[in-house]
């Protein structure tokens, strides 16, 4: 059955605000949480006008007691089939070549890795007592390798990929799927930040269509484009100094903020 109560998570902007655009009609109640109120109410309103019932909520992800209460609340009053943890940031090397950092990488870790635990874990007993419902995990393909500029942002990424496999093992007799979406470059304003070898970038628009196409075919893994991915997890099974030459070659750095 297709999803009919959503919460998802960096719905202010990007890629959360894409997916609350195509899942957004007539008898879908969806919950949608960023930080950006002005642009959260946006998102809201759009979809509501196309038929949703909306409850925005304006929480930073990485304050687990907020997340617990507004996630246990919303889903005592609208059993949630589909939680799309998304949020995230994204720092690295700076352009003087200056390293991101302690307070850069813990950051990274604590919206992208920590939030998505505050949003995923204060639902899970309710989901396994209903037996059904989905868990997204938005990772990336910066998880799948190790990048030399992101170095805070991989490991975030990597740590959701392997939390992500490891919900949907543990989940799956359950009856609670589980998909990990490890996409590539596409443009939103996080992405444009980087300046350097951005390769296969994909609109806004297809990144969205791509991930809800995989969600609703309730898809394990979803990696786009695939010729990237197949080129970073190659990159991975070659011998490590091999593999940090090819990457050095593809070098981006993180515009002045």
């Amino acid at each position: 059955m297709a999803a009919r109560t959503i919460v998802i998570t960096g719905a202010s902007a990007g890629l959360g605000a894409a997916l609350a655009g195509l899942y957004a009609g007539p008898g879908v109640t969806l919950g949608l949480i960023g930080r950006d109120r002005s642009r959260l109410d946006d998102v809201a309103a759009k979809a509501r006008a196309a038929g949703a019932t909306v409850t925005p909520g304006c929480l930073d992800v990485g304050d687990a007691a907020a997340m617990g209460d507004w996630m246990l609340a919303f889903d005592a009053a609208n059993p949630i089939d589909l939680v799309i943890a998304n949020a995230g940031i994204s720092r690295g090397t700076a352009a003087d070549g200056t390293p991101e950092g302690l307070r850069n990488f813990t950051d990274q870790v604590r919206i992208n890795l920590l939030g998505a635990a505050n949003t995923i874990e204060p639902i899970l007993p309710a989901m396994r007592m209903r037996r059904r419902g989905q868990i997204a995990l938005i990772s990336s393909i910066a998880g799948l390798r190790g990048l030399p500029d992101s170095p805070g942002y991989c490991a975030s990424k990597a740590g959701l990929r392997a939390y992500g496999e490891a919900l949907r093992a543990a989940l799956r007799p359950d009856g609670i799927a589980v998909s990990v979406v490890s996409p590539g470059f596409f443009e939103t304003e996080m992405v444009k930040q980087f300046r350097g070898d951005r390769p296969f970038t994909l609109s806004l628009a297809r990144a969205a269509a791509l991930t809800k196409r995989g969600l609703d075919a309730k898809r394990s893994r979803i990696v786009f484009p695939a010729i990237l991915g197949l080129g970073v997890r190659i990159t991975d099974l070659l011998p490590a100094w091999i593999g940090d030459r090819i990457l050095r070659r593809f070098r981006f750095h993180i515009a002045p903020r």
